[in-house]
């Protein structure tokens, strides 16, 4: 009887186990699409949830309309920027196809003489400047057919932009309840972690949350320091379009030690043209001004909030850039801090039985009974 109680237990525990799997399996593909944009949310409003306690708190507004609020501050915020960069980006692109096409019917294709005098490729660059310009028909209408027979990579990019987009709408959207439920559910993971974990949880929590501030805040501050002086350096170097190359060097500028090949690529880009002033002033400018930026900010912020060595944080962030897309910018540099939180946690616990020293009991030998003497 009691083997058979046991058996119909054994099998019982199986099916819900499975059962709990197959609706894990299940759900994560249901919000497979929307994780990504789930924790774009979470970061933005647990960084910017004291603004709308502000509102909820200070304003005395309503939690629904205190989430609006920060909602539309952030899509403009965000947006603003986005539609602006597009639009710059569509005009200058349109610029540059239609005065290529236009160089190369009047057979006046040409690139700057520090270009053709490069060594091994600059013989190379002339032959094919030469055969464009001597047949510019036939080069137009062989451009025309590889346009079309890679019409595919048109749709692939078309379809990631869109799938972008899409995300962007789904984290803004998201972001409103956040605001608005942020607190009761931030309560119930931490309970749900305490019965699974113990009390123990709610040190790792405040250490993410520690540290995913300190790391929105240390990228963001030095990302938007290091756009804002660049494109100072753009405007007084007269680069072409210094308000896109502005924002290409934000976005740039998010990751670790990137922004010297936007300066970099824009002062050589200036020296070709004969700028010769100007690019070595903006090579000057990145390499003494904002490139110290970079040097500063983000380990004062990082490092100095958080504790953690900056070495983690960076190896945390390029990590967590290639193994989770953008994103892993902010989660590389938190699953590493939880791994420091736990191993500094394991030392602190086993420290004295490491650290002390070993008592051995060392029994005395004992005496040898005497030797019968031989009368």
């Amino acid at each position: 009887m009691i083997e058979n109680w046991t058996k119909e237990f054994i099998i019982q525990r199986l099916l819900a186990i499975t059962l709990l799997v197959v609706l894990f399996v299940l759900c994560f593909q249901v919000i497979q699409f929307f994780i990504v944009p789930a924790l774009w949310a979470a970061i933005l409003a647990y960084v910017t949830f004291p603004v709308y306690n502000f509102f909820y708190q200070k304003v005395k507004l309503s939690p629904s309309f205190s989430a609006a609020i920060m909602t539309v501050s952030i899509s403009l915020i965000i947006g603003l920027p986005l539609v602006i960069g597009i639009f710059i980006l569509q005009q200058e692109a349109l610029s540059l196809i239609s005065n290529l096409i236009y160089r190369i019917k009047v057979g006046y294709l040409d690139v700057p003489d520090s270009i053709k005098d490069l060594p091994v490729i600059g013989q190379q660059v002339k032959d094919i400047l030469w055969r464009i310009n001597k047949n510019p028909e036939g080069t137009l209408e062989a451009f025309r057919i590889w346009v079309q027979s890679h019409l595919y990579y048109g749709k692939v990019a078309f379809d990631v932009v869109f799938s972008g987009l899409a995300k962007l709408g789904m984290a803004l959207m998201t972001l409103f309840f956040f605001y608005r439920d942020g607190t009761s559910l931030v309560r119930q993971i931490r309970q749900a972690l305490r019965n699974i974990i113990g009390n123990r949880i709610d040190g790792y929590i405040d250490s993410v949350g520690t540290t995913t501030r300190a790391v929105v805040y240390g990228i963001g501050l030095t990302a938007l320091a290091q756009a804002m002086l660049a494109g100072v350096g753009y405007y007084f170097a007269d680069a072409p379009s210094p308000i896109l190359l502005t924002i290409v060097t934000f976005i740039i500028a998010l990751i670790p030690f990137g922004t010297p090949f936007v300066w970099g690529g824009v002062s050589i880009w200036l020296l070709s043209q004969g700028h010769t002033v100007e690019g070595i002033g903006l090579a000057l400018w990145g390499i003494f001004i904002i490139s110290w930026v970079d040097n500063l900010i983000r380990p004062i912020v990082i490092s100095g909030a958080t504790k953690i060595p900056f070495i983690i944080i960076f190896i945390g962030v390029l990590g967590g850039l290639t193994a989770f897309g953008f994103v892993g910018l902010f989660i590389g540099p938190v699953v590493l801090a939880i791994g420091l939180a736990v191993w500094r946690e394991w030392i602190s616990q086993h420290k004295n039985e490491i650290f002390a020293p070993q008592e051995v009991e060392l029994s005395a030998p004992q005496a040898m009974p005497p030797a019968n003497e031989t009368e």
